[in-house]
């Protein structure tokens, strides 16, 4: 008796496809957090999907995919991690034990909800085998046995990084530390702002250099003025849609916001300059989940901009 027909590779591509476009989220939170930024999260999910389906060609049978995945985002963010020489290395303790995970207790709730609040930046501050636990635990709500097999583990050193790892988060955030400073936007970044809030397209052409660069993600790369500009042709049929400048992660970035009533943005862009002219654009406007997690502090002169809206 047939099983059914078995899958060609062109299936197998599609399953993929599809799979990547729905863990996209998720594969976010877990690579914003170790690397403690939203911006690099997203390149390192961009960076695994495209790996990913370079090494699919070549595998003789496809894998079980989510795991797969997880497993190159995490080699690819231990990687760079590396590269920045942010990786600590840790002993692994004797396992501590925890709660039974199928039925945690309320203190073990309150941990997870902590993980969950906590500041994705302050993620940087654990030994990368804790942050990778915490995260998968208490973030992504994934199971003991699947994380010791995605990090390759012992259950017992889940438990201890993981034990060790909530210890140390709570230290973290009863930090009291005091609020620094905000800087105020660029000039630069506040006549983008204006423009853009005037619906000046032309004017914001004009602040395109000729070799400026546009990523939008999930879209091909857009290069040169020409391809670029028609970036503001896009954005001219959308009404409603207002900017403010912002700091995130140390990066003056602006925040979009949908609707002339709208209090929250629903994502954020970010510009580099070259004498005056903008060299790059990152849109965020197809992955609006890189905004969920972002911690936007509002320059102190972004009223004078977005008053223009």
């Amino acid at each position: 008796m047939s099983s059914g027909p078995l899958l060609s590779q062109d299936d197998h591509r599609a399953r993929l496809l599809s799979l990547a476009e729905e863990l996209r989220p998720e594969l976010h939170r877990y690579c914003a957090r170790l690397m403690g930024s939203v911006i690099d999260g997203e390149d390192v999910v961009q960076d695994t999907l495209t790996r990913a389906f370079v090494a699919f060609e070549d595998l003789e049978e496809p894998p079980a995919l989510r795991p797969w995945l997880f497993r190159i985002a995490h080699n690819r963010a231990i990687d760079l991690l590396r590269a920045r020489a942010l990786r600590m290395a840790e002993p692994i303790d004797a396992a501590w034990d925890l709660a039974d995970p199928a039925s945690p207790d309320p203190e073990e709730m309150l941990m997870r909800q902590e993980a969950v609040k906590t500041a994705v930046s302050r993620f940087v501050e654990l030994p990368t085998l804790q942050r990778s636990v915490i995260i998968l635990k208490d973030v992504l709500d994934e199971s003991l046995v699947e994380i010791a097999a995605l990090l390759n583990l012992t259950v017992d050193a889940v438990k201890s990084h993981l034990a060790r790892g909530r210890a140390r988060l709570r230290e973290i955030n009863a930090k009291t530390d005091g609020a620094s400073a905000v800087p105020p936007s660029s000039d630069a970044v506040a006549r983008y702002v204006t423009l853009f809030n005037q619906r000046n397209w032309n004017g914001l052409r004009a602040l395109l250099a000729d070799d400026v660069k546009l990523n939008q993600s999930t879209y091909p790369l857009r290069v040169g003025a020409a391809d670029v500009g028609r970036f503001f042709t896009i954005y001219a049929k959308i009404d409603g849609v207002w900017l403010a400048p912002a700091w995130l992660e140390n990066r003056e970035v602006i925040a979009v916001f949908e609707g002339r009533t709208a209090t929250k943005p629903s994502y954020f862009m970010w510009l580099e300059w070259r004498d005056g002219r903008i060299i790059f654009i990152r849109d965020y406007r197809y992955v609006r989940y890189v905004a969920s997690d972002a911690e936007l502090i509002w320059a102190p002169d972004n009223r004078s901009a977005t008053d223009a809206h």
